[in-house]
């Protein structure tokens, strides 16, 4: 039995927001052990999508990859990156359709780096979706200073191109910001 983690964050509420469809190509950028989004995306870009596990822990790569061998799941496939090295990343450039970072950008170091990284993996007229935690005022939640600066961070992608579509509460703890890129 796996668990989904649908009890903090609903991955259908995340995917109506950046409109995922079928065919698309897709990541989910530190997956995390439950590949949450991974797999519930898996069923909905179907077997002409693909939908890239990337993580910098390698144990959690292989229990992505060994639930989606399990499952008979072609589309997911597994990535190990330091996504704060830009151009390290084993995707070509300029191929997803949509970017999912949920829960990362509290545990980077530098935010540029990683973005910058993302933003060259992101193709034309694709959606960056950013998820992370709005307070520290719970035990689980990431001390207040790892908290991400959502004004810089918008600050940030805008300045680099993209337009911020939507701004959004995610639960009862965490924002979620969509971001389009169009060249």
């Amino acid at each position: 039995m796996y668990h989904s983690g649908n009890k903090l964050i609903d991955p259908s509420l995340l995917f109506e927001k950046v409109q995922l469809r079928e065919g698309m190509h897709t990541a989910d950028l530190g997956c995390g052990r439950t590949g949450h989004v991974v797999f519930t995306a898996s069923a909905i870009v179907g077997e002409r999508g693909v939908i890239y596990a990337v993580d910098v822990l390698k144990d959690v790569l292989q229990m992505i990859k060994k639930r989606a061998q399990d499952s008979n799941l072609i589309n997911v496939q597994t990535v190990w990156a330091d996504l704060e090295r830009v151009g390290y990343t084993a995707i070509p450039a300029h191929t997803l359709d949509v970017a999912f970072v949920i829960n990362v950008l509290n545990q980077v170091k530098d935010n540029g780096s990683f973005l910058q990284e993302v933003l060259r993996l992101l193709k034309s007229k694709s959606r960056l979706l950013i998820v992370d935690w709005a307070g520290s005022n719970l035990p689980f939640a990431p001390a207040a200073e790892n908290l991400v600066n959502f004004e810089q961070t918008k600050l940030w992608i805008t300045t680099h191109g993209l337009v911020l579509q939507e701004d959004f509460a995610v639960g009862n703890y965490l924002r979620g910001m969509v971001f389009y890129k169009h060249d």
